[in-house]
């Protein structure tokens, strides 16, 4: 197979799943780089449906709308425009054709790269820690497939696991256990069963059973070889999955430190120091990434992160750019509507919210947006049918649960609070969640005090999201209190202090100001 082409102006790495313009480099990854390498591949022959599905998919069962949105996807991230193609054509009723033809053998000048020059000089930033989007986001990391000199039972296992859609997860545990059975000493297999029956907590609203589960088929691995990074990676995830930062964090930095070059675990630890508020650490570790381009979310979790360190201009275009590319990617349909919401654009969010709920992928984290635009409407019945939603989806989750509660038609006796507010108190598993619950539960009982106290403890715990926390209808009632400001002047200087460094820093993204 050719290992570098060139069509146009594009230079494309096959070996390294790499394709740039002018040295910058093109979010191309997964699927759509599949695709692209399978028509270069192809020089300018027409390719029909049936033969993408069976290239590209197989053994996979698609439709021809997954290879149309695939191809659109694809077309984005190259900036091609379908009605004026460059690069990609549509002949109708036929296929899709390169435009010109491809040009093999080629290699990009290493020169001509400041992408790959400042790879280099990032890779040190590593030991800072690294990281990714787990937890809420739990297990946001993508599996590229590997060649395997193991059976084609786990090759195919990989290969379901790292689609990412809830069937295709499915598929894969089915792959792993029959894996498993064949060579029950698979460290692959058992690694990759664990990571997946996490992700259906993580990801696919199943309850804290399945993490648990990964969890003790990762601690099993451990018994057998306490070093294997792949072992505590897995721990790792499924700890996040399950909500436990502090043991997360620790099976994260024990797998890098075993193996340096996990940028899965990396990427997930950036997710995880981003949520202890520890944001420019967490910037600079996704910025270290040896090859991001294999880590899925890391550019939903890139936007966040300048988002909350004020860099607003920055995190809007990465929010939206990552909205229009990845319309199957349950966390940019998040992180968009929210970002509008904390903006004040209560008109754009709602418009926003409609389209990511549209595409299919419910999350619990949707149908809170959706109450809480609701109520910024003045509509506390619709409120209080999408907070019950969210916690249908995930009943073992706590704050959908309160909200679903606080917000029902019939209130929440004085047991109900005394019990939950005892248990929020017992947290100690280091997410700035439960403060910020109790404050929600405090503020409803009218303990002003307490429920600042309460916020308090969040920021203490690392949340940073000022923006949100001044315009969400959640907390109306508590900013009429003086000790409000207070409470948002000491997140100011916490994230100014941290926007400076990143400001002088000699990684910095490039699009700051």
């Amino acid at each position: 197979m050719t290992a570098h082409y060139r069509l146009l102006d594009l230079d494309i790495d096959v070996t390294r799943q790499h394709v740039s313009r002018a040295g910058q480099r093109l979010d191309v990854s997964g699927l759509s780089f599949q695709l692209l390498a399978y028509l270069l591949a192809q020089g300018q022959r027409v390719i029909g449906f049936d033969e993408l599905m069976q290239a590209v998919w197989a053994p996979a069962v698609v439709n021809e709308e997954t290879v149309t949105q695939r191809v659109k996807l694809l077309r984005q991230a190259l900036g091609d425009d379908a009605r004026q193609p460059r690069y990609l054509r549509s002949v109708r009723g036929q296929g899709y054709q390169l435009v010109e033809p491809p040009q093999a053998g080629i290699a990009p000048q290493a020169s001509a790269s400041p992408s790959r020059r400042r790879a280099r000089w990032m890779i040190p930033a590593a030991t800072l820690a690294g990281v990714a989007l787990v937890a809420l986001v739990a297990g946001l990391t993508w599996h590229p497939l590997r060649p395997s000199a193991a059976s084609p039972l786990l090759t195919r296992a990989q290969y379901y696991a790292g689609i990412g859609q809830n069937d295709n997860n499915e598929r894969a545990i089915v792959l792993y256990r029959q894996a498993l059975a064949q060579s029950p000493d698979s460290v692959e297999a058992q690694a990759g069963l664990s990571r997946a029956l996490s992700a259906r907590t993580c990801l696919y609203n199943g309850d804290a059973a399945q993490a648990q589960q990964g969890a003790a088929l990762a601690q099993q691995l451990l018994q057998r070889d306490a070093d294997s990074a792949t072992a505590w990676a897995a721990q790792g995830y499924a700890f996040d999955c399950l909500g436990d930062m502090r043991r997360a964090i620790s099976g994260y930095e024990h797998a890098v430190r075993r193996d340096p070059g996990d940028d899965k675990s990396r990427a997930s630890l950036a997710y995880l120091y981003q949520e202890q508020g520890r944001l420019a650490e967490a910037l600079h570790g996704n910025f270290a990434l040896r090859d991001p381009g294999r880590v899925r979310f890391r550019d939903v979790q890139v936007a966040r992160e300048l988002e909350l360190l004020g860099f607003t201009a920055a995190a809007e275009r990465r929010h939206r750019a990552n909205f229009e590319l990845f319309p199957d990617n349950v966390f940019a349909n998040i992180a968009w509507p929210r970002f509008l919401l904390a903006q004040g654009r209560s008109d754009e969010a709602v418009a926003a919210l409609k389209q990511a709920m549209a595409r299919g992928t419910p999350h619990p984290e949707l149908w809170r947006l959706q109450g809480e635009l609701a109520l910024l409407a003045d509509d506390r019945q619709a409120a209080a049918a999408a907070f019950a939603e969210g916690e249908r989806l995930r009943p073992h989750q706590s704050m959908p649960a309160t909200l679903a509660v606080l917000y029902a038609e019939q209130p929440p006796s004085v047991a109900w609070f005394d019990a939950r507010l005892q248990r929020l108190r017992g947290d100690t598993q280091g997410w700035s969640d439960a403060s910020l619950e109790l404050a929600l539960l405090e503020q409803r009982r009218g303990h002003a005090e307490a429920a600042l106290a309460a916020l308090r403890a969040a920021v203490t715990a690392g949340f940073r999201d000022r923006a949100w926390l001044s315009v969400t209808p959640l907390f109306a009632e508590l900013r009429r209190d003086p000790g409000f400001s207070t409470l948002l002047a000491r997140i100011d200087r916490d994230v100014a202090a941290q926007r400076e460094q990143v400001a002088r820093a000699d990684w910095r993204p490039h699009d700051l100001p």
